[in-house]
């Protein structure tokens, strides 16, 4: 549905610029919920923003494209520069912070007209649309009252629900979700994670969830990748990841997992990850990695397949580096 290819995003300040995503390669297929987690600041808010074509300044795409698929088609698709005639209708976008993303001084209901009218629901009587909206927010078991209410007035689950019902009303094929439990108590995370869930079964469409939360990948995602300092290091089945990981990475982030009756003293990822303005040669995680090498620090690794759709990159995937 989605393809990413050799895709690069920076942000130009003027003097200089943070490369805030770096040669990323990968698809997403259709009828599946990929996530993309890692530490905060390693590029997945701005990697969703690339793939939305949301490319505001000082944001810029400075190599390689995104490709849409229109429908379930393997041939006709549309790239970046002109992914924002297809919003809403073929892929749309629940972006972060739903605190902050709604107008505060303009009902819910207006800013839902606006949003769903510039689909094919255009051309639709005021008053047809709104019952239609109402039956879908019925669906997701929302009230329709909450379309007669300021934004202040919902709590921010309510407010996070209408943000997806406004994203998913038209069924796009794809819906980019940038961390939709950030900042809701663990109930309401349970019950955002269920609507999304719910959503993409009864749509069969593509979800990418992004996440910093590896416990929201593991309920939620079929397939995941993991970033870090602008790279996508590694990608994956989700149980496989979990599994199996290869990146050293990848193990340090489950390995500090709490699990239920596991009682050992975990440990965080000693170090800081490098500046994204001027990133070192070779592996990025090789001054936090406790199996880096000189060759390491020097050549930077390709990403090599390491099981079924398992890719990962890392020079020392020939030698026992697993836990």
């Amino acid at each position: 549905m989605l393809e990413l290819r050799s895709v690069s995003a920076r942000y130009n300040m003027l003097t200089s610029f943070v490369n805030a995503v770096d040669n990323v390669n990968f698809r997403i297929e259709n009828n599946e919920i990929f996530g993309i987690a890692g530490e905060s600041g390693c590029g997945k808010s701005t990697l969703l923003k690339v793939m939305y074509d949301l490319l505001d300044y000082p944001l810029e795409v400075s190599s390689g494209t995104v490709r849409l698929y229109k429908g379930n088609s393997e041939t006709e698709f549309v790239e970046t520069g002109r992914l924002k005639e297809y919003w809403w209708k073929e892929i749309s976008y629940v972006p972060q912070g739903a605190m902050h993303v709604l107008n505060p001084v303009a009902k819910v209901e207006p800013q839902f007209f606006d949003a769903v009218s510039r689909g094919y629901h255009e051309k639709m009587k005021k008053k047809e649309l709104r019952e239609k909206i109402v039956e879908y927010l019925e669906e997701l078991e929302l009230s329709p009252d909450v379309l007669n209410a300021y934004p202040h007035q919902l709590s921010g689950g309510m407010r996070q629900r209408v943000l997806i019902a406004l994203a998913t009303f038209l069924n796009p094929s794809v819906v980019l979700a940038d961390e939709p439990t950030t900042a809701l108590d663990v109930v309401v995370q349970k019950d955002i994670l269920t609507m999304l869930m719910d959503v993409q079964k009864r749509m069969k469409n593509s979800m990418v969830i992004v996440s910093h939360d590896m416990g929201v990948h593991y309920q939620v995602t079929n397939r995941m990748g993991i970033m870090y300092a602008g790279q996508m290091i590694e990608i994956g089945p989700t149980d496989e990841i979990f599994n199996h990981p290869k990146h050293p990475y990848t193990q340090m982030l489950i390995g500090a997992l709490p699990r239920v009756g596991d009682n050992s003293q975990k440990e965080g990822i000693p170090g800081t990850p490098p500046s994204l303005k001027n990133p070192p040669a070779g592996c990025r995680f090789a001054m936090r990695c406790k199996y880096a090498t000189d060759e390491c620090r020097k050549i930077q690794p390709e990403t090599i397949q390491v099981g079924e759709q398992h890719f990962a990159a890392c020079l020392l995937l020939g030698q026992n580096v697993e836990k």
